[in-house]
Formats: C-alpha cells, structure tokens, sequence
C-alpha cells in the first residue's frame, strides 16, 4: 500500500496510522484477536523441565482391569514390595491373606483364584486385578494351564508385614459356602 501524506489521508476521510489501515467495528477487532491468536501459536513456550539423559526404562508387565481399581493404602508408613511370581503347570499359592493390597498384573499364563466365598475368578494374560487386604479376604492361586504363570506383583503393606500370611482352606464342597 504506498505511503500517503497527512493531506491525502484526510482527502480520503480517514486517518490511517503508520503502520497501515484502521480496523471498526466487530469485524476488524475479530480479525485482529484471530491475528494475535494465530501467531501465539508460533511463538516458542518455555521450557518447564529438562530434557532427561542417561535414562532408560523397560516395561516388564502390562496389564487392564476389568473395571475400577480402587486402591487403599495402609494406615501409618507403607513397605511398597514389586516382585515377580512364577507359578508352575499344577503348582497353586495355599490358601492366604495379605495384610494390605497387592496390585497384580498377569504377564503370562492364566491364573485362576478360589476366593473365601468360593468364587472362582480366572485371570488370563494381559489383565490386572487387585487382592483386597484382612483375613476376611483369604484366597488360593491356581495354575491350571500347561504354561507357567508369571504375574507382576506391587504389595502394599503395612511397615514390617509378611508379604502373606497362611490361612486355613476354605470347604467349598459344603453347604452354605465357604467360610467357616
């Protein structure tokens, strides 16, 4: 657009500013918001955090619930345990209870559990579930398979607990259910 003078300008009925036309109405401010905002989008953010170096990390399980996990930790300090469990064609776990929560992943094989109320839950490879803690809660690991089971395991104890403790059998063969 070439450059007017002063007197030009007011011959045309408006005065236009340096740096070019004027913009009126909703119209003009739209498109200079737009502009302004269009252009944020090429500026450089800043930097919140470096860059790591050295790092490296390997996924050793995964795993989906079949529905909400709700995870409770225990009251007081907590020992947070990981360990990987092998479990044999045939082999089984006992019966037995685990003073906190234990977040399991199955990474191979399937695991099917007897629980206090005689239910049967089959876990097979690529889920995840959550054993609840108390005594109330006892339960047996089976491998009923022809492969071994690995699970991927996070206890989350109370200071100082066993990773489980024994528990009597539940009778699922009586009437009326497990516990006794």
């Amino acid at each position: 657009m070439p450059m007017r003078s002063g007197r030009q300008q007011a011959r045309l009925g408006r005065q236009e500013p340096a740096g070019g036309p004027v913009f009126r109405g909703r119209l003009g401010k739209a498109l200079v918001i737009g502009g302004c905002v269009a252009a944020l989008g090429f500026v450089p953010s800043a930097a919140v955090a470096t860059p790591g170096s050295g790092v490296t990390g390997t996924v050793v399980a995964e795993g989906t619930s079949p529905g909400k996990l709700k995870v409770k930790k225990p009251k007081g300090r907590t020992d947070v345990t990981f360990r990987k469990i092998t479990v044999e064609p045939g082999g089984s776990t006992g019966w037995h209870t685990h003073r906190g929560q234990l977040i399991a992943v199955v990474k191979q094989g399937t695991l099917t559990r007897t629980l206090d109320d005689c239910t049967v839950e089959v876990t097979p490879a690529g889920t995840s579930f959550i054993e609840p803690s108390g005594a109330k809660h006892r339960h047996i690991g089976r491998n009923l398979g022809a492969e071994p089971v690995v699970l991927w395991v996070t206890y989350l104890l109370p200071k100082g607990s066993e990773l489980s403790d024994d528990a009597d059998a539940v009778d699922c063969g009586r009437k009326g259910g497990g516990r006794k």
